[in-house]
């Protein structure tokens, strides 16, 4: 196992639900690249926990946020709503509790949603695949 393996592996077990752990399997198995999960409570009333992550293109992030919101459906959670899909610059899915962020890579550096929810004193950095 890879060091950002065991790191994903880590966010997993740290993860609220079965949902966050389907959302990162996915994550993982689409090859999304630098995975952050932030636990939200306490700090927002929106979610639980947000998940960030990068594609390396348009049609890739396209393509993860497709795969997710099919295994959101698969678990039952069919109520996600999706943002940003045509473009595939930025897609938010939000199922509820649950909130993911896909990027690519220059926007989310424009963006920088971690440094916003301070993700280096209470979020977990996962699967930084290159």
């Amino acid at each position: 196992m890879t060091a950002s393996e065991t790191q994903l592996t880590a966010a997993v077990r740290k993860s609220d639900g079965p949902l966050d752990e389907i959302v990162l399997k996915k994550l993982e198995d689409d090859k999304a690249q630098d995975i952050v999960v932030i636990d939200l409570k306490g700090k927002s009333s929106m979610a639980d926990t947000m998940i960030v992550a990068s594609g390396r293109s348009h049609r890739h992030v396209g393509a993860i946020a497709d795969h997710v919101l099919r295994a959101i459906k698969e678990a039952g959670e069919g109520r996600a709503r999706v943002e940003g899909l045509p473009h595939c610059d930025w897609v938010l899915i939000d199922a509820g509790d649950l909130i993911i962020h896909l990027f690519r890579p220059e926007v989310r550096a424009f963006y920088n949603i971690e440094k916003i929810w301070a993700v280096d004193a209470s979020g977990h950095r996962a699967g930084a695949a290159g």
